[in-house]
C-alpha cells in the first residue's frame, strides 16, 4: 500500500516549507516569544487549500522539538468534545518533548454554529487556560463565525504559491522517487493546482506513482478538475477503473469527503458490478477501508489513512472478477435519504412539543411524557376530537400524522 506523497514528502525543517516566506517569520517569531501571559496565546494561519500552513506548524514542531496535539472542526462538534480531546493535553506537561506542545486545531472555519454547539466559545475557553501554544488554521478568516476568535489570534496570512515554487516543489519530489518528468508535466500541473500544492502533489502522484518516466500524454490520466465535489462521477471513475492509479485519481479532488464516497460506492456496487464474485469482493475490499476508517476514528491513527483510501478506490476498483464495462445509472444512497427523513421527523416532533409545552406550560419533557401519547390515543379512537385539540394546539395534522406514524 502505498502512502500519500503528501505524508510521505511533508516538510522536515521550516526551510523546506515552501513559499509564503514572510509568514513564516512572523510565526516562528510568535511561538519562540511565547508564553502563557502574551497578548495572543493563539495563532490564526488563513489562506487558501495546499499553501503550508498544517505542514509549518509541523515542519516547526520537528525542527524545534515541540509535540504536536492537533483536532480538526469534526472534532469539536461541541464543548464536551473538544474538552474530552484537548483541554486536558491544554494544561499538563508534553510527555515526549521538553520543549513543550503545540496545539494544532485545523480548520476552525468548517465549524457550523448550528451544529457545533459550543465549539467556538470552548476554543476561546482552551486559550484562557492553556499552557502551550495554540494554532488555529482556516481559510476564510473573516466569516463571521470566527469575528470572536480573530480578535484573541495573531492573524498569519498565507497566500497561494507561485507557479515556479510548486514546480520547485514537484521537481524535488520526482528526484527523491526517482522519476523522470518532463519539465512540461510539471508546468501543466502547476498550472492546474493554481497555488495548491497539495492538489498538485496529488495529481503527480497519480500519474507517476510506479513509473520510471511521466510524459505529457500521462496526463490524460487526470481528466478535467473537478470545480465541485461530484459523488456521481468518482464513483463511476472507481467502479469502472481498469488501472489502480485511475481509481485513486478522484483522491485529488478539493473538499472530497472520503465517507460520504463510501456511502455512494457502497451503494452502486451492485448496479456497476453484474455477477456475485465481483460483488463479493469489492464488497470485502469495502469492509477493509470500513475497518480501517473505525480505527482511525477510535485510535487517531492517521497513519492507517492510507489504507483505507487506498481500499476504497483501488481496492474496490481491481478485483479478480471485474466484469466488462456497462453504462449504469447510479443511486442516491438509502442511509443518507433515510438519515434526511428522521431529520425532519425529528425537527416536526420538537415543533410539536414547544407547541404544547408553551399551551400547556410544562417543559417539553413532560409534554413528550405525560401529554403527547394521550393526544395520540384520542385522535386514533375519536378523530374529531383529536382533531379538535390538534387546533387548540395549533398544531397541523398533517405533522401530527408524521410524528405517530410507524
Amino acid at each position: 500500500m502505498s502512502i500519500p506523497w503528501t505524508i510521505k514528502h511533508r516538510p522536515k525543517k521550516v526551510s523546506e516549507v515552501v513559499g509564503n516566506d514572510k509568514a513564516k517569520e512572523t510565526f516562528l517569531a510568535w511561538l519562540k516569544s511565547w508564553s502563557p501571559k502574551s497578548k495572543n496565546k493563539a495563532a490564526l494561519l488563513y489562506g487558501p487549500p495546499g499553501v503550508g500552513k498544517t505542514s509549518l506548524v509541523y515542519a516547526t514542531a520537528n525542527e524545534l522539538g515541540y509535540e504536536v496535539v492537533e483536532a480538526n472542526a469534526s472534532d469539536v462538534r461541541t464543548s464536551q468534545a473538544l474538552k474530552r480531546r484537548i483541554f486536558r493535553a491544554a494544561t499538563e506537561r508534553a510527555l515526549f518533548s521538553s520543549k513543550g506542545k503545540i496545539i494544532l486545531l485545523d480548520e476552525v472555519d468548517g465549524i457550523s454554529l448550528k451544529e457545533d454547539k459550543g465549539g467556538i466559545d470552548a476554543i476561546i475557553e482552551l486559550m484562557s487556560i492553556s499552557r502551550h501554544p495554540i494554532v488555529l488554521t482556516a481559510n476564510d478568516p473573516w466569516d463571521p463565525r470566527l469575528k470572536s476568535l480573530r480578535s484573541l489570534c495573531l492573524l498569519i496570512e498565507f497566500r497561494p504559491l507561485k507557479k515556479r515554487e510548486v514546480i520547485s516543489a514537484l521537481k524535488r519530489i520526482c528526484e527523491k522517487e526517482g522519476i523522470n518528468v518532463a519539465y512540461d508535466v510539471l508546468k501543466a500541473l502547476a498550472e492546474r493546482a493554481k497555488g495548491d500544492l497539495r492538489a498538485a502533489i496529488n495529481d503527480l502522484q497519480a500519474i507517476a506513482e510506479g513509473k520510471s518516466r511521466v510524459s505529457v500524454e500521462d496526463l490524460n490520466l487526470l481528466g478535467a478538475r473537478y470545480k465541485q465535489v461530484n459523488y456521481f462521477e468518482m464513483t463511476r471513475q472507481i467502479l469502472v477503473a481498469n488501472r489502480i492509479e485511475q481509481a485513486r485519481a478522484v483522491l485529488a479532488t478539493p473538499s472530497l469527503d472520503y465517507e460520504m464516497l463510501f456511502l455512494y460506492i457502497s451503494e452502486n456496487i451492485p448496479y456497476q458490478y453484474d455477477n456475485i464474485e465481483a460483488i463479493a469482493e469489492a464488497y470485502d475490499a469495502l469492509s477493509r477501508a470500513d475497518m480501517y476508517m473505525g480505527r482511525i476514528k477510535r485510535k487517531q491513527a492517521w497513519g492507517l489513512l492510507p489504507y483505507a483510501l487506498n481500499m476504497l478506490t483501488a481496492g474496490v476498483a481491481v478485483i479478480k472478477h471485474k466484469p466488462k464495462f456497462k453504462w449504469t445509472k447510479y443511486s442516491f444512497p438509502e442511509r443518507l435519504k433515510l438519515m434526511a427523513k428522521m431529520r425532519e421527523k425529528r425537527d416536526v416532533r420538537k415543533a410539536i412539543l414547544t407547541s404544547i409545552a408553551k399551551k400547556c406550560h410544562v417543559s417539553r419533557r413532560i409534554a413528550n411524557t405525560e401529554i403527547l401519547p394521550f393526544i395520540k390515543f384520542i385522535y386514533e379512537v375519536d378523530k374529531n376530537k383529536g382533531k379538535k385539540i390538534l387546533r387548540w394546539l395549533r398544531i397541523s395534522e398533517n405533522n401530527f400524522k408524521l410524528i405517530i406514524s410507524k
